[in-house]
């Protein structure tokens, strides 16, 4: 798939890259296969409803989507294609006169909806709906939605409603009953991994593969998150993104630093543990970055430990499982547990300590006794 660059940015105004690459059709939509085919059916056979919910963690699609089937449902098949264009650039700036974009978290009092309801009955300028899109919904107070819910019982023919929120649980239950409700998921890390790699070859830049991974993994499956890491490490490389680049912004230390650590514990060396720490913060990793970072490493050992395959591993390496599996087996299931829990329990503490590094340096010690 070709990046879709938007070029509307003049040499004093920078467009941010997860706006520039920001999907602009349905077949543009990556990781959520399931919402974009629903969605195209529902438009080809003619059976839209007047309401839709999406739901789903940060920078899996959401708004993107909700601004996808706006343009869908305001272009219609007779209209000149100079007006089609103009909608949808319109609609892709958030600047379309029928799709109107409201932030839930800033709108969210009675008196914003009042207003949205005295506007609905006014029929769209020159598309076929007036489509009101609210991001982050959950954020609207009570009075708020009791009066927005007037509205979904009996809207006008012109109007639709698409609601995006990262948490549906506080959306009252009279409001989720009148929605179509699509949920999305976080998006693949092969996904995240092959998008990241044409944007940052779209910029000019040569990634390595293992760049592209860390990466793809801090972002947790957000697409949104894993544009902004990589457009923040190419704002200091120049030409070329290597892997060490990475772990210098993240504040993490390298695969092989994670193993050194494990394996001075199964030996029950705290020091040679610890010298490893200090080595990898001297080089820019941060304290609180490195344990979250064994933990999941750990994750990976247990997965190992109970006969998982290298397919099961989510945050050391594949290609090293035989080698993982051989130090999951030293240790024992049951120490791998034990040692979870005590890093686990060392980050609950770091967020309120400003002494992260002795809270470390602690939970290694511990851990090198099990």
């Amino acid at each position: 798939m070709e990046a879709q660059v938007d070029q509307s940015s003049s040499s004093t105004t920078y467009t941010v890259v997860a706006r520039r690459y920001r999907p602009k059709s349905f077949d543009e939509l990556i990781g959520q296969d399931h919402v974009s085919q629903a969605l195209a059916k529902a438009i080809a056979t003619g059976r839209v409803g007047h309401a839709y919910l999406f739901t789903g963690a940060r920078g899996v699609g959401k708004t993107s989507t909700a601004r996808i089937f706006a343009k869908a449902l305001s272009i219609s098949d007779d209209m000149p294609p100079a007006m089609v264009a103009e909608i949808a650039s319109a609609i892709d700036s958030g600047d379309d006169m029928d799709v109107i974009e409201i932030d839930g978290a800033s709108n969210r009092r009675i008196e914003e909806i009042r207003q949205l309801r005295s506007n609905v009955n006014v029929r769209p300028g020159r598309a076929r709906f007036k489509i009101y899109i609210i991001d982050e919904v959950h954020m609207l107070t009570k009075e708020a939605f009791n009066a927005l819910l007037k509205t979904l019982e009996e809207p006008p023919e012109h109007v639709k409603f698409i609601f995006c929120t990262t948490d549906p649980e506080k959306i009252p239950i009279t409001i989720l009953s009148r929605c179509q409700r699509y949920d999305f998921v976080p998006v693949q890390l092969e996904a995240i991994q092959k998008r990241l790699t044409e944007i940052a070859q779209s910029e000019g830049f040569r990634i390595e593969a293992e760049a592209v991974t860390l990466l793809a993994r801090r972002a947790a499956g957000s697409m949104r998150d894993s544009q902004s890491l990589l457009e923040q490490v190419m704002s200091f490389s120049t030409g070329a993104i290597t892997a060490d680049q990475v772990h210098t912004l993240l504040g993490t230390a390298d695969e092989s630093s994670l193993q050194s650590i494990v394996e001075a514990l199964r030996d029950h060396d705290p020091l040679a543990a610890i010298a490893t720490v200090d080595s990898a913060t001297a080089d820019g990793a941060d304290a609180g970055q490195m344990t979250e970072q064994l933990l999941n490493y750990l994750r990976d050992l247990m997965a190992a430990g109970i006969g998982g395959g290298p397919q099961t591993l989510k945050f050391a390496n594949p290609a090293g499982h035989a080698q993982i599996k051989k130090l999951a087996d030293d240790l024992g299931v049951q120490t791998i547990l034990s040692a979870i829990q005590i890093l686990d329990e060392a980050l609950v503490r770091m967020r309120a300590s400003v002494s992260a590094m002795t809270l470390l340096e602690v939970a290694l010690v511990q851990i090198s006794q099990l």
